[in-house]
């Protein structure tokens, strides 16, 4: 059996429901484990042990949050040249336009030589505000769809052997 990993950090709720969601719909494919974690408890042995990932983080201050930051920071040196290949996909939730997270997770993604097989996902709750921006997140439908549909393709895919 095919394990996916889906790393995750959420301050206000967003990306945890983006995460889930995503989790909710891997878990309905035959054939892989779903393992959903928080970033902090997460490390080295967690990312050697998937056969593919999802990472889903915040944007804060135009950047992937500190957390996810920390997470990949403890893991690249020890998973370095040993998940070569594995598919990977990125998620945002972002109060403004999330491409400099994406360009981040993308980044460390190819120094570990990982293979993207979705395109990024960016929910954009355009939080400019420092309450809107500090508030409880709930996501719409269509945005945790499209967060479903990532996971739900990374699990059939590594179910089937696509990647």
């Amino acid at each position: 059996m095919k394990t996916l990993l889906i790393v995750y950090h959420t301050m206000t709720g967003g990306t945890q429901q983006m995460a889930e969601a995503a989790a909710q719909a891997a878990r309905e494919q035959e054939g892989v484990a779903v393992r959903l974690q928080r970033a902090q408890a997460c490390g080295p042995a967690d990312v050697l042990a998937a056969d593919g990932y999802l990472f889903a983080t915040p944007e804060n201050l135009a950047a992937m949050s500190g957390i996810m930051k920390d997470f990949f920071d403890r893991s690249y040196y020890g998973v370095l040249d040993r998940v070569n290949g594995r598919p990977y996909a990125a998620m945002i939730c972002a109060g403004s336009d999330g491409q400099n997270a994406l360009r981040q997770v993308e980044r460390i993604a190819t120094g570990w030589r990982l293979k993207s097989v979705a395109p990024g996902v960016i929910v954009c709750t355009h939080a400019q505000t420092p309450e809107r921006i500090l508030a409880r997140k709930v996501l719409g439908a269509e945005d945790l769809a499209r967060c479903a549909e990532v996971g739900a393709g990374l699990a059939a895919g590594l179910a089937l052997g696509v990647f």
